[in-house]
């Protein structure tokens, strides 16, 4: 019995493990983020990887992305953007949840 409830216990561990990846991507196609930006390539704003490749190691970059998602702004990827701003998502998006998708993408 208890190896039983070991294993159900496990098996729930392991969807919530893997339904917490899918997660963010969730929150991104749910806020609208995913119509201007996508993990691994360019859209209309850079690439995930490339917002967490550029900002890696450096932590009070935390910070001034979430306040730049929650403001909106351009100057920071002209060179892919072209000039396109990227809108403020806040107060549409609720702060939380900017900053679980900011740490998503620098978790990348």
């Amino acid at each position: 019995m208890n190896k039983l409830i070991a294993a159900v216990g496990m098996v729930g561990m392991l969807a919530a493990a893997s339904s917490y990846a899918e997660e963010p991507l969730e929150l991104a196609k749910k806020s609208g983020c995913l119509a201007c930006h996508s993990v691994d390539k360019k859209v209309v704003g850079p690439a995930w990887k490339d917002v967490g490749a550029r900002y890696k190691g450096q932590p009070e970059m935390r910070d001034k992305l979430i306040a730049k998602v929650k403001a909106g702004g351009k100057g920071n990827w002209t060179d892919v953007t072209k000039g396109v701003p990227m809108p403020p998502y806040s107060p549409r998006v609720a702060d939380a949840d900017i900053a679980t998708l900011v740490d998503f993408v620098l978790s990348l």
